[in-house]
């Protein structure tokens, strides 16, 4: 026997009808304008533009010029060695000789004591080819005693003073009198020997090549070194 269907209940009047949303459907995403980031980026942009145009302008504006690699004392004649090249920024207040005349420069005597990483100038040199180049010079053989222990420089100014000979009666009246010295200028020393000995190279006038030489040859030498200008 069938069970008869249950009667349909009517809607009740006056409900609403709720609108039917679709489930897939997903409200609008509103974009924003980061403006803040874009003009970094601009910004960032210009820097790193002017920074490159400003390295560009530095290597343009360097020069290649001749500076000293070890010290040099004065009177001294330069090698390969003594000089090198270095790159350096323009300046109208330097005066560096360029790097294209560094094989003129070897074989030429400093006028002045050089030191290491100094740019090299051409007033340092000397002119000619050394010290005492318009003048004669005299080889002297200095002994312990004879001139100031190591404090001989090339470039020295010093007075070559001759010394009584040997058997000489130095009791008389004119041991007050000033002795005779000569004006010279160290140009080079050799490397003491066993006994402390060192032989000197003075450049002299031409009138007092002949004297020194002579009063050398006879041991009668001593040197003087006069004050180093400051």
């Amino acid at each position: 026997m069938e069970t008869p269907a249950a009667p349909a209940v009517p809607r009740p009047q006056g409900t609403a009808v709720r609108p039917e949303i679709p489930i897939t459907t997903t409200p609008p995403v509103k974009r924003e304008r980061r403006w803040s980031v874009a003009a970094l980026c601009i910004v960032l942009a210009v820097v790193a533009a002017l920074g490159a145009a400003a390295a560009v302008n530095s290597a343009s504006d360097r020069t290649k010029v001749l500076a000293v690699a070890r010290d040099v004392p004065a009177g001294q004649a330069l090698t390969a060695a003594d000089v090198t090249v270095a790159e350096v920024s323009t300046d109208s207040a330097l005066s560096p000789l360029q790097a294209s005349a560094k094989a003129s420069v070897v074989g030429k005597r400093t006028a002045v004591d050089l030191r290491k990483g100094g740019l090299l100038l051409a007033s340092q040199l000397a002119a000619g080819t050394g010290l005492g180049d318009t003048r004669q010079q005299v080889g002297v053989l200095v002994k312990r005693g004879q001139a100031p222990a190591g404090t001989l420089a090339p470039g020295d100014k010093v007075l070559a003073v001759t010394t009584p000979a040997q058997g000489d009666n130095t009791n008389t009246k004119d041991d007050a009198a000033a002795p005779s010295s000569i004006n010279a200028v160290v140009v080079s020393l050799s490397r003491p020997d066993a006994t402390g000995s060192v032989v000197v190279n003075l450049a002299v006038a031409t009138t007092d090549g002949p004297v020194l030489a002579t009063r050398a040859s006879q041991g009668r030498i001593a040197l003087v070194r006069e004050p180093r200008s400051t």
